[in-house]
């Protein structure tokens, strides 16, 4: 019997075998290399505990219980309008690090889109498929490509040269040793991180860059709605954004039932609220419909099978389904839809719910295909 697994940190690959494991055909020759470089990377067995601190990966979230619970971001300084703060809001001073696979990096993607702050503020996409980020232990995380060539839509760090996000971090903080999350806001004149908060980058970016913004008309979170606003963050945010991880991430049967039922019952009352108008607040397009739609595109793509969330699909959801189209058909907003990053980083990047990396074959969805959010809801 071959004793082979991953274990709860998503970094170290383990087997009982002596004989190479391609040999076999149990794992892919090019993933036999890449998990020989790991073990040569350090002498360790599954009993010896690490002699390096890694940084953390999401697995590590994942309680005795077997829930998945996520821990909070940790760079919360803000930009401001006013210019006499630490962090004034100057063109060209702050870029974004992202990933086109993350949903939470989306959002920020999405609202330099909509907001028309690309030229105020640049952006960089690393790699959809997590690699090595340093050769002294086993993390796995986000890392760039070694040039433009390497993989389409992914570019070098133009700053800082880093070859990884962890590093970006560990410039910023010699000590940090929290999870290397995207989105990243980055300072150039300080080389540091200002926020690695979605939702409070989103926020920023609404309103603290509207001198510079091509759009500043747009607000997506306006005084009339901020309560309506919060009550659907609070929804969408447990059951859905985060919910779809609690499914795929669970260990035990317990905790994934409960997070499928809380995730269909939110999914459920959107589809209800979506009957009566064309957006979550009504009939204004706010930031409670960004945060939403990017869970939405990639449910059909990747968390109904990955993340065990086939229930029932987005697609059977005809509100849920037009309104998805109806976003993704904003001018900018399908320029945030890398669905070749979303299908490799899902598939590619969690050996533990996926080790071979085999990437499906479907669905193939048309988001440009009509809908009929506009005609119902003028």
């Amino acid at each position: 019997m071959v004793a082979l697994w991953w274990q709860a940190d998503e970094s170290r690959w383990n087997t009982s075998l002596n004989q190479p494991l391609v040999m076999l055909g149990l794992v892919p020759s090019s993933s036999y290399l890449f998990y020989r470089r790991l073990a040569a990377a350090r002498t360790l067995s599954a009993a010896t505990p690490l002699s390096v601190k890694m940084a953390r990966s999401a697995l590590d979230e994942v309680t005795d219980s077997g829930a998945f619970d996520r821990s909070p971001s940790t760079f919360r300084s803000f930009v401001s309008r006013d210019s006499s703060a630490p962090f004034p809001a100057v063109a060209g001073r702050y870029h974004l690090y992202v990933s086109y696979a993350c949903p939470w990096a989306s959002r920020c993607l999405a609202y330099l889109k909509l907001k028309g702050l690309d030229s105020a503020i640049g952006f960089t996409s690393v790699k959809p498929i997590f690699g090595r980020t340093k050769e002294s232990d086993d993390h796995l995380g986000w890392v760039f490509p070694a040039t433009r060539d390497e993989e389409p839509g992914a570019e070098p760090d133009p700053f800082n040269g880093a070859k990884t996000v962890r590093e970006l971090y560990e410039i910023a903080s010699t000590k940090y040793t929290g999870k290397p999350t995207v989105p990243l806001l980055w300072d150039k004149q300080l080389k540091t991180v200002v926020n690695n908060e979605s939702s409070e980058i989103i926020r920023m970016l609404n309103t603290e860059f509207n001198e510079i913004a091509e759009n500043p008309g747009l607000d997506l979170n306006p005084a009339h709605l901020q309560a309506s606003i919060d009550e659907i963050n609070d929804l969408v945010y447990d059951a859905i954004n985060n919910g779809v991880y609690k499914c795929g991430f669970a260990k035990k049967q317990g905790p994934y039932d409960e997070a499928v039922t809380n995730l269909y019952n939110a999914l459920d009352k959107c589809e209800e609220i979506l009957s009566k108008q064309r957006y979550m607040c009504g009939n204004q397009l706010t930031e409670a419909d960004v945060r939403l739609f990017v869970t939405l595109i990639r449910f059909d793509e990747v968390y109904a099978v990955h993340f065990k969330c086939n229930k029932k699909l987005i697609r059977e959801y005809p509100n849920l389904f037009n309104y998805t189209k109806d976003i993704y058909q904003i001018p900018g907003m399908s320029s945030t839809v890398n669905m070749e990053h979303i299908r490799k980083h899902y598939y590619g990047s969690h050996p533990f719910i996926n080790p071979y990396g085999i990437i499906p074959a479907g669905p193939s969805i048309d988001y440009n295909a009509p809908h009929d959010r506009e005609k119902l809801f003028l």
